[in-house]
């Protein structure tokens, strides 16, 4: 019996020992990021600066490599089939891992299962812009026409499942209203067509309509954020209009595939901290008003799971079906 316990236990100091070893020797090699969206857009200019000093703090190389596709599920289902050897990464946001599973009928990954959480990026909110000739001028103003005129009034889709898609479901279920949905292959075409007047309104990033709304090409009538923002002070939010309900951001972080060593996982989170605290990406995310959330391991683990039941609930009630 006692030569049995100590051969268990040198086999149990065995594994520790592999282990530790494992995680000094992590990384030994680039570290693959998949970004699910095409190059140019914000998403991928944010990953490539965040990459950058995120491998300064693992001391490797750290690639952007973009997998585009069926609203950024492409690019997670690769990584969730991917060897969990801590070397490849996506970026996972709440479109494709809280909403996709309710919007998709041959989704192939569990949002839950089939993932490992390291590090949170943070949220970005949306803002409510019009064309610049709508006969609104405000949110309530919105809402007012969009329920005389049920229908009518076209709303932009920068892409199905996307935050900004989001954005506008849960405000015309929390304004009680039914826009015309026209969907987009980005945020670009998007745009354009609400500058010319061929669209009436839509949802998209601080960073998107800043400077549309500057040269007076579109006007912002609100934001989902909980308070004003210092890049349009002047525009209330969906709160402060009457509809609390439809407060909310976009909120982004990376995610190992299920099964990646811990140990690895604990490597990755601390590096990914690091980068975050770094003066450069503080002052990226404060220029488009974007917040840093500090979020990792379990509390990333729940927040996931409660994001994933609070827009099953949503897209259910706003009657979506799935594609």
């Amino acid at each position: 019996m006692f030569k049995q316990m100590t051969k268990l236990a040198a086999a149990g100091a065995l594994t520790l020992a592999a282990a530790a070893a494992g995680a000094q020797d992590f990384p030994s090699k680039p570290i693959t990021w998949i970004v699910p969206y095409t190059p140019g857009g914000i998403t991928d200019t944010r990953s490539r600066l965040i990459a950058d000093e995120f491998g300064k703090a693992l001391g490797q190389t750290v690639v952007v490599e973009n997998k585009p596709g069926a609203g950024g599920t492409l690019g997670l289902e690769y990584v969730a089939r991917a060897d969990p050897d801590g070397y490849t990464i996506v970026y996972g946001t709440l479109g494709t891992l809280a909403a996709a599973p309710s919007l998709y009928a041959d989704l192939r990954y569990d949002s839950l299962e089939d993932f490992e959480s390291i590090h949170m990026m943070g949220a970005s909110p949306n803002t409510l812009i019009a064309y610049k000739d709508t006969p609104y001028n405000t949110v309530e103003d919105l809402v007012a026409y969009a329920k005389e005129h049920p229908g009518e009034v076209t709303v932009g889709l920068a892409g199905i499942g996307t935050g900004t898609h989001l954005a506008s479901e849960l405000f015309a279920n929390d304004a009680g209203v039914e826009f015309l949905q026209v969907p987009y292959k980005g945020s670009a075409p998007m745009l354009n067509d609400l500058i010319a007047g061929r669209l009436d309104i839509a949802f998209d990033y601080p960073v998107s309509t800043l400077g549309h709304v500057q040269s007076g090409s579109v006007k912002v009538l609100g934001v989902t954020s909980a308070d004003r923002l210092e890049l349009f002070p002047d525009a209330p939010t969906v709160a402060e209009a009457g509809f609390p309900g439809a407060e909310t951001g976009s909120w982004s972080g990376i995610f190992a595939p299920g099964g990646t060593p811990p140990e690895r996982v604990e490597i990755l989170a601390d590096a990914f901290a690091t980068a975050m605290e770094s003066a450069a990406v503080q002052d990226a995310f404060e220029k488009v008003q974007s917040e840093i959330w500090m979020m990792r391991g379990t509390e990333l683990d729940e927040f996931v799971s409660a994001e994933l039941d609070r827009w099953t609930k949503i897209i259910e009630a706003a009657g979506i079906e799935k594609q």
